[in-house]
């Protein structure tokens, strides 16, 4: 077998020990690959960077492996239960924090060493065209000198793709289990590219709907705000687990290629996130126009019902003045049209011409009076 050379952890200085008895596992056993909640998921036993054996259920595995020297196990897990995890961390020696944290998920993405263990926290990310929404899927990765033990919690990352990439890569499997990681580490950066050209293209379709006028824009700008926050959580803290590990390359003596792939995966990583913080910045841009449009939009329209209000006021105006106008004759042509017995001026002879001067001049003051005041 070739020569294996390390990442920057632990798993460069472990030394071979010795295994316990099978007779003290507890295998589970082995599901087929297309069900969604079966454990062991696929295991496989590696020499030179080919698969020796697939072994059906974990003890199998565990003996395959002490009879392959020099060979490496890649142990495959959907949601395992606690009983199957206490068995990898009795063969391998696991840390009980790091298996306590792969049982109960729900954990930051992280890079952790415990004694002779690298333990690695993924979260994958995939974009749903039709929902319009980002789905995680949390992986646990435990690296050791002769094993990779990964334990997925969602659908995402499709590890079945990885695994199959890296058996048609013998050189690069024979590297050990540290290409394993760079493989895992590539697969999910390489996820969040088309998350981001999805985001991308929500964010475009959000300017058009603000400058619309949508008013069910704010609450899609919110949405996907919180989802670009939640995918920068899951993306950014790799630019600092691959800083450390570049961090170890002289120390450890890592292979030059896997420095290589591992710096791509650093530059691809650091370009994702520097697009997501820019679409954060542009959402909450975003956000502040539309605050803006809202605004003016209300005051347009507040503008516009001050206007009408003011508008019928004086139309209220007008109708009161001219019906004051014509009250006034009205009035006098009543009292006049009474024919009381006595009264005033009934028998005048220019009783009639002076009433009816009287309704013309009581109408042009009160018309004089109303056109002063912009009434009329």
């Amino acid at each position: 077998m070739a020569d294996r050379r390390h990442l920057p952890s632990p798993v460069s200085l472990i030394r071979r020990r010795p295994r316990r008895s099978s007779a003290t596992t507890q295998p589970s056993e082995l599901a087929a690959p297309t069900v969604a909640r079966s454990e062991l998921v696929d295991a496989a036993v590696y020499t030179a960077g080919c698969r020796q054996c697939s072994p059906k259920s974990l003890a199998e595995t565990f003996t395959a492996l002490r009879a392959e020297p020099g060979g490496m196990a890649w142990i495959g897990l959907y949601r395992p239960d606690e009983q199957e995890l206490s068995t990898l961390a009795a063969e391998f020696g696991l840390h009980p924090l790091a298996v306590e944290d792969a049982i109960t998920a729900h954990q930051r993405p992280k890079l952790e060493r415990y004694g002779s263990t690298l333990f690695v926290v993924l979260r994958a990310a995939r974009y749903l065209d039709d929902l319009e929404q980002v789905e995680f899927g949390e992986l646990h990765v435990f690296i050791g000198q002769d094993f990779v033990v990964t334990v997925r919690h969602a659908e995402s990352p499709d590890l079945a793709v990885v695994r199959k990439r890296l058996e048609h890569d013998p050189p690069l499997l024979a590297r050990g289990t540290e290409a394993v990681l760079y493989a895992i580490l590539d697969a999910v950066v390489d996820g969040y590219v088309p998350v981001v050209a999805g985001i991308e293209n929500d964010v475009d379709e959000i300017e058009t709907q603000v400058f619309e006028g949508d008013p069910a824009v704010s609450r899609r700008i919110y949405e996907l705000s919180r989802e670009v926050v939640d995918f920068q959580r899951a993306a950014s803290p790799l630019t600092a687990m691959l800083a450390a590990l570049e961090g170890g390359f002289d120390k450890y003596d890592v292979d030059e290629e896997l420095r290589r792939a591992l710096r791509d995966v650093a530059d691809h990583i650091t370009h994702v996130t520097e697009r997501v913080d820019s679409l954060r910045v542009l959402l909450r841009d975003i956000l502040q126009v539309n605050s803006i449009l809202v605004a003016q939009k209300q005051n347009e329209e507040m503008t516009a019902l001050t206007r009408t209000s003011n508008e019928q006021n004086g139309e209220v105006k007008k109708i009161s003045a001219w019906a004051a106008i014509g009250f006034a004759p009205t009035a006098i042509a009543s009292i006049y049209g009474m024919n009381f017995h006595h009264m005033p001026e009934l028998h005048w002879y220019l009783g009639y011409p002076f009433a009816i001067g009287l309704m013309i001049v009581v109408s042009l003051v009160l018309y004089t009076l109303f056109k002063r005041r912009g009434w009329l």
